[in-house]
């Protein structure tokens, strides 16, 4: 089996181990930790919980990410787990897991669009009154307003058009917008030590309403796993690395690419881990967890300059995970097409290196997020979730497989533990995966997420019958 393979199309080379783990951190955190924090801390009851199951999330896909570095060094391709996954059990189940992906990676940017016009919503409105002054229409109990949904639009227009001119414009929007983060959660821990305590961070366990959701269970273990179980949603992003691995510099060391991956999610946890305790421990947690979008209401009661210029990181922070998982999901597309997995438009890319007609499917999916209004982001939540950790689990799945059926392949980079590395992660894919599917897990999806998901899954079918079967395996 060779490892390198001739694509339809070439993609430019330009990625550095750094510019990878920029891609990947500001995919996996973005905007989570300033938008979502309150509704972490309000599910479990406590931020103790919530901490504790970002970090259980956290290292239960370390083996995941693990797969995904011995799988991309040795086929560093674009969307490599159309490839792995076909090569492993075919192709129905390689689409199954593609198509799945693309939703789960996809869902982030109108999720990420979202989430801007809702921080103009219901904070940047408070400076500024005007941004609510046209009401358009309600939408599942959510106030649509015309100034911030334009400007949702706008944040939107300037990724996918990054995005449209190749690699290298996504990396350096990707490396300043990293650094905001760092920068982010660094005033929170200042804030946390210079105004907080650790007597704001009792009781560990107390069940409360908050504006949007209330404690996830009557006990504290069971709202441990009502937030568990979102945390691969907001892990999601550690597959944009090796979904970009055909980019990838000619001089690059693919040992310690292999590292990177599970680098990035070590760092996310610890970040998300951080923010929570900084955040929910600057006031009680109970009065934190009570207000709408806390991570920001309470910066404003210490200072209002303070809150504005995190008012500022919070509005720029959702464009670091819709650039990059944009530009990842675009190249699992540009993978289906070429596997003729799509219609041959898919299969691909322009001069720039940019696959055009995933960019455009992606662009109105991206869209379509500011006008659907705030309620609908946790549902977004669990709903990419599912379609995240399943292909993810496939993957070690697959990484199994290829120990046997191609032994000799050239792996730069090895799970650690071997088979039994590659067993953890399919058995921890396989226990988040089953708390979302299995009726009688009280974290399972709703009819309306299921609405969602079956509707995402039909258009693929209908793409699927579509296809040119000419288009010969790359």
């Amino acid at each position: 089996m060779d490892n390198e393979k001739a694509p339809a199309g070439q993609v430019h080379k330009t990625l550095s181990n750094l510019d990878y783990f920029n891609v990947g951190f500001g995919a996996i955190v973005g905007i989570g930790w300033i938008l979502m924090v309150g509704d972490w801390v309000v599910l479990g009851g406590g931020p103790l919980a919530a901490m504790i199951a970002f970090f259980l999330g956290g290292i239960a896909l370390l083996p995941i990410a693990a797969c995904f570095g011995e799988l991309a060094t040795a086929l560093p391709i674009s969307g490599g787990i159309v490839e792995y996954v076909e090569r492993a059990f075919g192709q129905k189940a390689s689409f199954l897991a593609g198509w799945l992906l693309a939703f789960g990676d996809g869902i982030v940017c109108p999720w990420e669009a979202l989430a801007i016009t809702t921080i103009m919503t219901e904070l940047v409105s408070a400076y500024w009154p005007w941004l609510r002054s046209v009401k358009l229409y309600t939408i599942f109990g959510s106030d649509v307003y015309l100034y911030p949904l334009l400007f949702g639009l706008a944040a939107a227009g300037y990724v996918i058009l990054q995005n449209f001119r190749g690699a290298s414009s996504m990396a350096k929007l990707q490396k300043f917008l990293t650094r905001m983060l760092f920068l982010g959660m660094f005033i929170a821990m200042v804030i946390s030590f210079w105004r907080g305590g650790t007597s704001n961070f009792y009781p560990f366990f107390q069940f409360v309403h908050g504006p949007a959701s209330e404690t996830g269970g009557r006990d504290f273990c069971t709202a441990l796993i009502s937030v568990l179980v979102l945390t691969p949603y907001f892990y999601t992003g550690l597959d944009t690395i090796p979904d970009q691995a055909e980019e990838a510099r000619p001089d690059i060391n693919w040992k310690n690419y292999g590292r990177v991956i599970g680098l990035t999610v070590l760092a996310s946890a610890v970040f998300y881990c951080i923010c929570i305790y900084s955040f929910s421990t600057i006031v009680p947690w109970t009065d934190f967890a009570s207000r709408p979008i806390p991570a920001l209401s309470v910066l404003r009661d210490i200072n209002g300059y303070l809150a504005i210029f995190m008012l500022i990181i919070a509005t720029l922070s959702p464009l670091g995970p819709m650039n990059s998982l944009f530009s990842a999901t675009s190249r699992i597309i540009l993978a289906m097409g070429r596997k003729g997995q799509l219609p041959a438009a898919f299969s691909r890319v322009d001069k720039r290196g940019t696959p055009k007609a995933a960019n455009i499917l992606l662009a109105v999916l991206t869209i379509i997020g500011p006008f659907l209004g705030y309620h609908m982001l946790l549902p977004l939540t669990e709903i990419a979730g599912l379609a995240f950790i399943l292909p993810c689990t496939m993957v070690a799945a697959a990484c199994l497989k290829f120990r046997t059926m191609y032994p000799d392949l050239k792996r730069p980079y090895h799970v650690p533990g071997g088979k039994l590395g590659i067993w953890l992660g399919i058995i921890t894919g396989s226990f988040l995966t089953g708390l979302l599917l299995i009726p009688a897990s009280p974290v399972s999806l709703d009819l309306r997420e299921w609405i969602i998901l079956s509707g995402w899954l039909l258009f693929g079918v209908y793409l699927y019958l579509r296809r040119d079967r000419s288009v010969q395996n790359q």
